[in-house]
């Protein structure tokens, strides 16, 4: 009877919640969809409009948002994928003095905030002439502590007798990692680059101090400008751009929610 009453209280608990944490969507796509008359005047009768995403992509340049967006987080997921993997590999498959404490050192950049650095950061990319540029805003994330280690933790299941048999059959370090290593952790770059696609398509605080042109801005910056206006903001305009900038990524996720989640857990557990 307590198993069952607990089970109860516990299913109650979660819908209680996902329905507060769902209240600011719900309102989103309701003003998206209506008029901006019903933005705080709620009729289940109200007409359905769509003119608000017309009006909202033609008032400003969404199409090129979304393009730096795409370079953006291109960059930094191929070189992400490339210097994490190699850092990993070196790693686990070689024995240097000092790999302990090296891979500390790394660790210890998990402790490290981004925006702490975002001061040093500017300055260096203003010296260097890269400021108000796509580079200048993917250069500080081309390489992530956590993917070191998520890929490192992943390596290190790898079997040694692949390894192994496929230097038996010749295979130097670089074939060993592209044949054996990598494909193994497909399912932990899946996650992982979500993850990260995820991050940047949602980063505002460093591109928005870097960048000065609508011509770099990334989509969650666009956004930003877009919505300060001065003759006030109509929500239906605004909420109908938001849903236009995060829709991707919904797609992204509900078309890879069950191996998102899967995989983080079966790296967690290993």
């Amino acid at each position: 009877m307590t198993r069952e009453l607990n089970r109860i209280l516990f299913g109650t608990m979660s819908v209680v919640l996902a329905g507060v944490w769902g209240l600011p969507f719900f309102y989103s796509v309701w003003t998206a969809f209506h008029d901006e008359i019903y933005a705080a005047n709620f009729k289940w009768d109200a007409p359905i409009v769509f003119e608000n995403f017309v009006t909202a992509w033609n008032s400003a340049p969404f199409a090129l948002y979304f393009v730096n967006t795409f370079i953006l987080i291109t960059i930094v997921l191929v070189a992400n994928f490339i210097l994490c993997t190699l850092v990993a590999y070196a790693f686990v498959r070689y024995r240097f003095r000092w790999a302990g404490f090296l891979f500390s050192l790394v660790m210890v950049q998990l402790l490290i905030s981004p925006e702490i650095l975002i001061v040093e950061n500017y300055r260096t990319l203003s010296q260097i002439g890269l400021t108000d540029t796509i580079i200048g805003i993917a250069l500080p994330y081309l390489t992530s502590a956590f993917g070191i280690f998520l890929l490192r933790q992943t390596f290190m299941t790898v079997p040694k007798s692949l390894d192994e048999a496929a230097q038996i059959e010749g295979a130097g370090a670089w074939r060993v990692l592209w044949t054996v290593y990598v494909p193994l952790a497909r399912p932990i770059y899946l996650a992982y680059g979500l993850v990260m696609i995820s991050f940047h398509w949602n980063n505002f605080l460093w591109p928005l101090i870097i960048t000065n042109s609508p011509e770099v801005r990334p989509v969650t910056v666009g956004l930003s400008v877009f919505a300060t206006v001065e003759s006030g903001i109509e929500w239906s305009l605004v909420n109908a751009a938001t849903l236009m900038t995060t829709a991707p990524l919904i797609i992204a996720f509900i078309i890879f929610q069950r191996q998102f989640v899967a995989n983080f857990m079966r790296a967690g557990i290993k």
